[in-house]
């Protein structure tokens, strides 16, 4: 490529950045033009960006993008000379012409056919009154040389660069001032090194505290020293009497070189001290401005949401005035750029679904122009992004009717629930209250797509509507993907962080209020029961350790599905710094990254939505191992454990509980299969089984069990209404060890041939 190449291509990125940038300008100007078509400050800031475009369009030889810029300059100063209005349909054609223009400074996209060119100028000027074209003819062209300067002092960031965004446009009335090249002054920088900046920045800051124990273990040493000095001088008081002169002359050397020592362990700790909290402070400098060179402004990308919502509200017949709100606050890059799709989906979905065309709304009382707002701000360490508009708002009727029909619970069950219950549906994939097509909505995959991005960033959706009054949809986001909050637990000797986002309550239960159910551990919270799952097993940190009288509990999941994870300890809550796994380690089961704690330990990262999964696998598979219960003075003898395979609710929980009261570890399973699973993923001293299951009967899992060889010296005990001798001789024959019949059942008669069979709870 030949020097001239090289430089053109370098003016066509320039041009590109500059149309950006004036055109945002121009995009917010029209829009503001729509409900104030004569103000004097937004035509002449629309008439200068497109006579800058017009300029440096013309220096680096872009002759269609020059006609272009140069009829859009017609029209604003003929609009400023009170010769044309500003209205709807001549702002639909300007729009047009910003889309020709960035079309024109993409190097990647075709050159403007002269056809279109054409065509945007006849629609332009045919709604212009006689005497408006070349209106700015007048302007001297040398002021396009000016323009072209003004551009070349742009910032040039690269795509993924510092800022990762496009040129920060002027305000409307202060576009002719010009730009401090300093201030705005940007490198390219590529994003992957930008993240390796950080992750070292966060290194350093782990490293600089380092400092801080070996500066409290010199100041220890300094106060021992302290105290053998005090030591010295009390022996030189009660026993210098009784020495002779040397050696009350070696003593007080000795004292001295004391002294001496002691003062210069005071200055180098006094020095420790310093760079310590120096280091520290610029580690999280360091740390704090690497963080913020991944910020940009949600206007960044919010600004294109006017145009985008003016454009759909005039094709679906409705009048809106839409508003923005926090366009400074900083988000996150990679969220900011995840975030255009599903404010896109939200955005349509209220214009769609949650806005009343004008007639509906004046029959209803309300302005005929509806109002949508898209806010954006920082709470409580969160970043809040809501849409909210004053429609029809949701129709809990028809959404209870919708749940029904596509069978997602059953009617009971729908009348029950809450209204934040209901509106979790919404959010289900293929749900929609549409029950036609179109090409806005009805397809049931907008609010899928906005719950799907909410869960990849760690955060939550939540809905909030009032029937007539409107639909307010919250996303509450992390600020940054770089840094979490998190709960630190330990789990066999290793450290692991939930991140708060997911994380219901910590608390500690007494092992005594562990309860089964349906074969599955739970604790009570709120009055409702939860699984309870072990940390170890989801995480592959082996067997439980020690128990201990209380039990610590992480709650996780949703209100569908919430779990208490068992923990062995926790560790307090930190910041964390994310740092991604190695590529080559592929996708880790129930783990998404890794930390540094501040000791420099490693702490691995819990991917919650992984863990609800995993313990949905488990319970399904019949692979859920149970937490010891009871207290730390049951731990010094082994309890025997048995198994209750029992299709009856009531009769599997009243042998569990006497079984218990007797000081048995219980398992129950709900079925022979059920039960054959439990099995072999366990060990037990003894199984009671009832005859007639669905799937596998006692009498196939007796046979089962018998038939295989880790199993067959485990006891089985037959419990059944079936007191046929015949029924006894079967059961014994497929290998039962004893049979009992439910018919003279009673409390003892099961302990004694449990007993019998297995002996003490205890052994």
């Amino acid at each position: 490529m030949s020097d001239d190449e090289l430089s053109r291509r370098s003016l066509l990125d320039l041009f590109h950045e500059e149309a950006a940038a004036q055109t945002r300008t121009l995009s917010a100007g029209l829009l503001a033009l729509e409900s104030a078509p004569g103000d004097a400050s937004t035509l002449e800031a629309c008439m200068r960006a497109t006579h800058s475009l017009k300029g440096a369009a013309r220096i680096v030889g872009l002759p269609e993008a020059v006609e272009v810029a140069s009829a859009m300059e017609d029209s604003f100063v003929a609009a400023q000379r009170g010769e044309l209005r500003i209205d709807a349909a001549r702002i639909d054609a300007l729009l047009v012409g910003i889309d020709l223009l960035i079309a024109a400074g993409d190097a990647a996209a075709p050159p403007l056919s002269p056809e279109a060119v054409e065509a945007f100028v006849a629609r332009l000027e045919g709604g212009a009154q006689p005497g408006a074209a070349s209106a700015a003819a007048s302007a001297p062209e040398t002021d396009d040389l000016a323009a072209l300067g003004a551009s070349l002092r742009l910032p040039v960031p690269e795509r993924e660069s510092v800022a990762s965004g496009d040129v920060e446009p002027a305000p409307l009335a202060q576009l002719s001032q010009p730009r401090s090249a300093d201030a705005e002054r940007m490198l390219r920088v590529r994003a992957g090194t930008l993240d390796r900046v950080l992750g070292f920045a966060g290194e350093s800051l782990v490293e600089s505290r380092r400092m801080r124990p070996f500066a409290e273990g010199l100041l220890r040493t300094r106060r021992a020293q302290g105290d053998v000095l005090a030591a010295l001088g009390q022996f030189q008081e009660r026993h210098g009497d009784a020495l002779d002169v040397d050696a009350r002359a070696a003593l007080a050397a000795i004292r001295n070189a004391i002294v001496s020592l002691d003062r210069q362990l005071s200055e180098r700790f006094d020095d420790v001290d310093r760079i310590d909290r120096r280091g520290t402070q610029l580690a999280q400098r360091l740390y704090d401005e690497a963080l913020q060179c991944r910020m940009r402004p949600f206007g960044d990308t919010a600004h294109t949401y006017p145009r985008v919502v003016r454009d759909l509200a005039r094709s679906l017949g409705k009048r809106v005035r839409f508003a923005i709100t926090g366009e400074s606050t900083q988000v996150d890059r990679d969220i900011l750029e995840m975030l255009d799709a599903p404010l896109g989906h939200l955005l349509r979905n209220a214009l769609d679904h949650g806005i009343e065309d004008p007639e509906t709304r004046r029959r209803a009382g309300k302005p005929e122009e509806a109002s949508l707002t898209l806010e954006a701000r920082h709470s409580a360490g969160k970043l809040l992004i809501a849409v909210a508009d004053d429609g029809a708002g949701i129709d809990l009727d028809a959404l209870r009717g919708s749940i029904v029909a596509r069978s997602f619970a059953q009617p009971q069950a729908v009348a029950a629930m809450s209204d934040a219950e209901l509106f979790d549906f919404l959010l289900l994939p293929g749900f929609s209250l549409r029950d036609t097509v179109t090409d806005v909505s009805g397809r049931g995959v907008g609010l899928d797509a906005v719950q799907n991005f909410a869960k990849a960033v760690r955060g939550t959706v939540r809905i909030e509507s009032a029937a007539g009054q409107g639909t307010r949809f919250v996303l509450q986001l992390p600020l940054t993907l770089s840094v979490v909050r998190s709960l630190i637990v330990e789990v066999a000797g290793e450290a692991y962080a939930f991140p708060l986002a997911h994380v219901r309550r910590a608390l500690s239960v007494p092992r005594s209020a562990i309860e089964m159910l349906e074969g599955q551990q739970h604790i009570a919270f709120e009055g409702r029961p939860v699984g309870l799952v072990t940390a170890r097993q989801l995480l592959g940190a082996g067997a439980e350790a020690t128990a201990t009288e209380d039990l610590n509990v992480v709650l996780v999941g949703s209100e569908a599905g919430l779990y208490g994870v068992a923990v062995d300890r926790f560790a307090g809550e930190r910041t964390l710094a994310v740092q991604p796994l190695d590529a080559r380690l592929g996708k880790v089961r129930n783990v998404s990254a890794a930390a540094l704690l501040d000791d420099g330990e490693v702490a691995l990262i819990v991917d919650v939505e992984d863990i609800v999964t995993s313990v949905g696998r488990l319970v399904r598979d019949g692979q859920l191992a149970g937490v010891a219960r009871g207290g730390a003075h049951n731990g010094a003898r082994a309890r025997k454990r048995v198994l209750v395979v029992e299709d009856s609710l009531t009769v599997r929980e009243l042998e569990r509980k006497l079984l218990e009261k007797r000081g048995y570890d219980v398992t129950v399973a709900v079925d022979g299969m059920d039960g054959w699973s439990t099995l072999r993923n366990g060990h037990f001293d003894l199984v009671i089984t009832d005859v007639d299951m669905p799937r596998m009967d006692g009498i196939e899992l007796v046979t089962m069990i018998k038939g295989d060889p880790m199993h067959r010296n485990v006891p089985v005990m037959i419990v059944s209404y079936k007191d046929r001798e015949d029924d006894r001789r079967r059961g014994l024959d497929a290998g039962a060890d004893y049979y009992l019949t439910k018919g003279s059942f009673h409390d003892e008669a099961l302990l004694d041939a449990v007993n019998d069979l297995i002996g003490e709870a205890a052994g």
